[in-house]
Parts: structure tokens; C-alpha cells; sequence
């Protein structure tokens, strides 16, 4: 009887099968409105200042070398947004140096102005048809750089056959500046074609590191993901050291804390 009781146990026993993560096409769409000529406070050697573009080139080479140290069938597409989005590189590829080629192709539209996504979502739709039949996932990540723009896009609402990631940079809120606006907007655009949890994250402060970080999280896997809610990396460093003098203020984690405010709560 213990015997046999020791076996129904086992049979019951649960177990989680084993499950392939499908590798990703990952489309990045880089903005080339004059903001992203605007300086971030981070300087090179020789003391001039790193601009938008310049850092997000940056980050974009850091997420793929990590994207590939995960998984080295991971591929890469390179497009642009002035008014409408426009290639840079087409053929997806897993060789960092078609990054460092489809960056020598970026110019800066000075008469870009409005911003239409839908032709960027009409190409990830059928590039995704593409992937979809070689059994990988196609993501879209747009990086955003206008702080007055609201990107406009008109998508049905029974399509979603791709992944869609944003990092905003902007400017602060001003006068001529509606950063909340176009977070609001770009979430909605988000939330409407996104297949998987889509990530939007942004930042005001010009900061490489924080633009660093951001890419860093969407390393992350689609078919992996919390929702952005439950995000709770990377860890606050401030946060685990104990403050010596609970009356002493510490001016490094109020600048953390202001890194970390969304535009929603601005």
C-alpha cells in the first residue's frame, strides 16, 4: 500500500515542459528630427558634449552586443523616422558592423516636423509575416526624440503581430514643449499594435547612463516579460546603502529619484 502510494504521488507531481524562446528580428526606427542634435550632459574625451543621436548610436551597439551574447541568431534591421520612416539597413543581420553602416547613412531631417508611424507599422507587419514563418519574433524599437510632436498613427485594432518598444528623450516641459502630450500618444500607440508587453520608458534629464539602462531592460525577451508595472531592476544602489546620518541629506539619491520620475507624473 505505501508502495503503491508512493507512486501515485509521483504521477501527480507536476512538471513545467520545456519551451524554446523563439529568436528575434528587432527592428530598431531611429528618430533624425534636429532634437536629436540636442546635447546630453555627458561629454567626450576631448570635453564636447555627446548629442542624442550620438548616445543613442551608443546604446543601440551595446544592446546588440549583449542581444548577441544571449543568443547569436538574433538579428538586426536599421530604419529612420523624419516625417515617414525610411530604411537605413533592410536586411536583417546578426554582424554588428551592419549597425556601424546603417549609422554612417543617418543625416538629420531639418524639415521633419509632423511624425506618422503608420507607414513604420504597415513594414513591421509584413516584416513580421516574414519572421513569423521562420519561427522567429519580430520587434520594433523606436527611439523618440521630438518633445512637441505627438506621432500620429492610424492601426486597426485586431492586428497586432509584433512586439513595440519606445525610449523617449525630450526636453523638460516648457512653453513650447508637451513631453506629457506625446508620452500619452506614444503609449497609445504602444498599447494598440504591441502582439507581446511592450516597454516605453523616458527620460528629460540628458543623461548617457539612464538612456544605457533603459536599453539595458529591453534586453528583456518578449515572450518573457512581466508587465512594466512589476519592473523592479535595475536596483537602486542608494536604496541598499544605509545613509550614515538619517538628518544628512543625500543629494546621489535625489538625483536617482529624479531620474526615475515618469513624464506621467510630471
Amino acid at each position: 500500500m505505501e508502495a503503491r502510494g508512493q507512486s501515485s504521488i509521483a504521477a501527480a507531481r507536476y512538471t513545467l515542459p520545456a519551451t524554446r524562446l523563439s529568436s528575434e528580428d528587432i527592428l530598431f526606427c531611429i528618430d533624425v528630427d534636429p532634437e536629436s542634435l540636442v546635447e546630453m550632459k555627458n561629454t567626450s574625451a576631448s570635453g564636447r558634449p555627446f548629442t542624442r543621436l550620438e548616445s543613442i548610436k551608443q546604446a543601440i551597439l551595446l544592446f546588440i552586443n549583449a542581444k548577441l551574447a544571449i543568443n547569436p541568431d538574433h538579428r538586426f534591421a536599421y530604419s529612420a523616422l523624419g516625417k515617414t520612416p525610411f530604411w537605413l539597413k533592410k536586411e536583417f543581420s546578426s554582424e554588428v558592423e551592419s549597425a556601424i553602416a546603417a549609422f554612417r547613412a543617418i543625416s538629420v531631417d531639418s524639415s521633419a516636423g509632423h511624425a506618422d508611424l503608420t507607414h513604420l507599422f504597415k513594414v513591421a507587419n509584413h516584416e513580421a509575416k516574414k519572421s513569423r514563418s521562420q519561427n522567429r519574433l519580430l520587434r520594433v524599437i523606436l527611439i523618440y526624440c521630438r518633445s512637441s510632436v505627438v506621432p500620429q498613427h492610424q492601426w486597426p485594432t485586431n492586428q497586432k503581430l509584433f512586439t513595440f518598444d519606445v525610449v523617449y528623450l525630450h526636453n523638460k516641459p516648457g512653453p513650447d514643449n508637451c513631453p506629457q502630450k506625446v508620452y500619452d500618444g506614444l503609449v497609445d500607440a504602444l498599447e494598440q499594435v504591441s502582439e507581446y508587453e511592450g516597454y516605453i520608458f523616458e527620460s528629460g534629464q540628458g543623461l548617457t547612463r539612464v538612456l544605457f539602462r533603459h536599453m539595458c531592460v529591453l534586453l528583456s525577451h518578449p515572450q518573457q516579460r512581466c508587465v512594466q508595472d512589476d519592473i523592479d531592476i535595475p536596483k537602486s544602489l542608494t536604496k541598499k546603502s544605509p545613509a550614515p546620518d538619517s538628518a544628512t541629506p543625500n543629494p546621489a539619491a535625489a538625483v536617482a529619484d529624479q531620474e526615475c520620475v515618469p513624464v506621467s507624473s510630471q
